[in-house]
This record gives structure tokens, sequence and C-alpha cells, in this order.
């Protein structure tokens, strides 16, 4: 049972875009929303495009970036809390926090599949010229 656990996280890190999709069928199928799933459906894997990324890079340069990868993340829920609180001069924890886990799909989305990218070229050209 363990292992087959394990197995299926080891895709889901692998490849975060299956988790994305099967959270978000599972909710839709369940709230009948479009919408609401895909929002849900983000939120949910969040974590999933983190880790990925996390791996990817250990992969690519064999070493670990995670406090990087934290530090960032903290910087720029500290950037959020300051912009809501200039913006609305108080700060609604629940919308900031809305705001950076979903600001934090988008960038490690983005940072999954260029790292993606860059591994599979830059395999490619390893392996094309190697002799």
């Amino acid at each position: 049972m363990g292992t087959i656990i394990s197995s299926v996280l080891t895709i889901f890190f692998a490849i975060p875009v299956l988790g994305t999709i099967l959270v978000f069928t599972i909710i839709k199928l369940s709230l009948k929303t479009t919408k609401k799933a895909l929002h849900k459906a983000l939120d949910y894997t969040t974590i999933l495009y983190i880790i990925s990324v996390h791996f990817l890079i250990v992969t690519l340069w064999d070493k670990s970036f995670f406090w990087l990868i934290i530090l960032m993340m903290l910087v720029i829920a500290m950037m959020f809390v300051l912009v809501h609180w200039k913006v609305r001069e108080e700060i609604a924890v629940k919308r900031v926090w809305k705001g950076f886990w979903r600001f934090n799909f988008i960038l490690f989305f983005f940072a999954y599949f260029v790292l993606t990218f860059y591994g599979l070229v830059s395999r490619a050209i390893t392996f094309s010229f190697s002799s």
C-alpha cells in the first residue's frame, strides 16, 4: 500500500499538470461549476508545482535550492502584505493569502515549464555533442 501511494505521489510531483487535471475533474463533478472548480484545483495543486520545481532544480544542477524557494516565497508574501496594507490601509489575511497563493501558482507553473524545457534542451545538446 505504501509503495502505491509513493508511486502516485511521484507521478504527481514529476507531472503536476496531471494532478491539476485530476483535482479539477473531481471538483467539477462535485460542484458542477467550472470557475469554482478551476480556482479550487489551482489552489490545491500549487504545492505540487512548488515541489516539482524543487526536484527539477535538484535534477538539473545536483543542488537543493529549497531554502531559496522558501525565502523567495517569504519575500513575495511580505510584498503582498505591504501592497495590500498600502492600498487598503488594513490587512485582510484571507484575501492576502489567496492572492499570494495564486501568484505562487502562476510563478511555479511557469517555472516548472521553463525548467522542463531547459532540461530537455540542455540534455539534448549534451547527448548530441558528446563523443
